[in-house]
């Protein structure tokens, strides 16, 4: 981290100063962007591309096995946007080092996001006002995330975990645990950006939303506008619209949609299951776009919301699985194609014990807060005060209960380790 971000800051000092050499400025960033495009590369896949050649029949090449270190997907997207930007002059270099380097490590949002940019803490870096006001609104923040990652994410995640153990899986099972998966996944990353944007405003920072309750989309189109907000923007412009974006005829967008798609899926894990996930994706928001995107606008919004499920819970099937041959054995209990129930015992038994928390976890994907939060600001002033001392006192028991339940349970998965 501290070489990726010293590369970028001397080359966005190097971009102000041959500012009217256009061929150097141009050779400068290509070489910032080689350094740490190449540093990911090794770090990140040199197991799975090497691993790759040895599935070639005579191939056996020693894996490296180099440390994955902590959060370089992040900090390298945020040091090589940086340089882009100071390249095509939307911001300017920052010429202190150590403020740079606080940019890029942000303890709060530095290993799981969001992907925030130099633009929008740059003012910030250097003067912003932490307040009382700030730091209480960062500290709930913090805690519906602390909420949503220890008392939902979690144990959704055991859920997943007992269920997916089960053998001879019913097909209503297969998709259930799919279910389950997808909402861990939704509500522990979700939580790390809620408590991300918290602790940022507890020190005075502003970091942009990066999920806008994507499980309650109406079409895959919607679904990317309001999931990893900041890397979809990422992706957006520092690489689909400088590729030509929708400018040049449709051959040339479906190839710039499946190039940004294919490098999602990778820059997601370090195995093939990625790449066909994001390819996945790429396909059905071709669908839509070309194909049948104008019928689905016409439809009941229910079954387009069911629709996306359809499709984003089978998407985190295949994101999930990192074999092809475990992927494909579920998906055969999935499909009803294993000679399997189509319900059995164990729907009964995840659901049937678990009920309030499967509830919460369904509620709460849709946007509740921000209509609860609409109703608060319309009451009349004492009342609200009596509402705002209500909610301290269930904030301070929620606190409790979230180290509670740290502290009396080990199981604390971090899913995003592999990013």
């Amino acid at each position: 981290m501290l070489f990726s971000s010293l590369v970028d800051y001397i080359d966005g000092i190097l971009l102000e100063k041959f500012e009217d050499r256009p061929g150097i400025r141009k050779t400068c960033l290509i070489i910032a962007l080689v350094i740490n495009i190449s540093i990911l590369g090794v770090m990140k896949y040199a197991d799975f591309f090497v691993g790759s050649l040895n599935a070639i029949p005579g191939v056996s090449i020693p894996l490296p096995g180099i440390a994955l270190p902590i959060g370089i997907s992040f900090y390298t997207f945020q040091t090589t946007g940086y340089s882009i930007d100071v390249y095509r002059k939307k911001v300017k270099a920052e010429r202190n080092y150590f403020r740079y380097l606080t940019y890029i490590s942000m303890f709060s949002q530095l290993i799981a996001g969001p992907i925030v940019r130099y633009s929008q803490v740059s003012e910030e870096l250097r003067k912003r006002d932490a307040n009382l006001d700030l730091f209480t609104k960062g500290f709930y923040r913090f805690l519906i995330g602390l909420f949503r990652k220890v008392l939902i994410a979690n144990r959704l995640g055991a859920l997943w975990d007992s269920l997916r153990a089960t053998e001879g899986l019913s097909c209503l099972g297969a998709w259930l645990g799919m279910f389950l998966f997808t909402l861990q996944l939704y509500y522990d990353f979700s939580a790390y950006s809620d408590m991300a944007i918290g602790l940022g405003l507890m020190m005075g920072f502003h970091f942009d939303e990066n999920f806008r309750y994507p499980l309650s989309a109406q079409s895959l189109t919607d679904f990317w506008r309001r999931w990893h907000i900041s890397l979809s923007g990422w992706f957006r412009d520092y690489l689909y619209i400088p590729l030509g974006g929708n400018r040049h005829g449709k051959l040339n967008e479906l190839r710039n949609l499946f190039i940004v798609w294919l490098l999602t899926g990778l820059w997601h894990g370090a195995s093939w299951n990625y790449v066909l996930w994001g390819l996945y994706h790429g396909i059905f928001l071709v669908l839509e776009k070309f194909v049948y995107g104008h019928l689905l606008d016409k439809l009941p919004k229910f079954i387009r919301h069911l629709y996306t499920l359809l499709i984003v819970v089978l998407g985190f099937g295949i994101f999930y699985f990192e074999k092809f041959g475990e992927l494909g054995n579920y998906l055969m209990y999935a499909f009803k194609l294993a000679g399997n129930r189509f319900a059995g015992p164990e729907i009964l038994w995840i659901v049937g014990n678990n009920i309030p928390l499967i509830v919460v976890a369904v509620i709460l994907m849709y946007p509740i807060f921000p209509k609860i939060l609409s109703a608060y600001h319309s009451l009349r002033e004492g009342t609200k005060n009596v509402w705002y001392l209500l909610g301290g006192l269930a904030a301070t028991g929620l606190l409790f209960l979230c180290l509670a339940e740290l502290t009396g349970n080990s199981f604390n998965p971090f899913l995003y380790f592999r990013f």
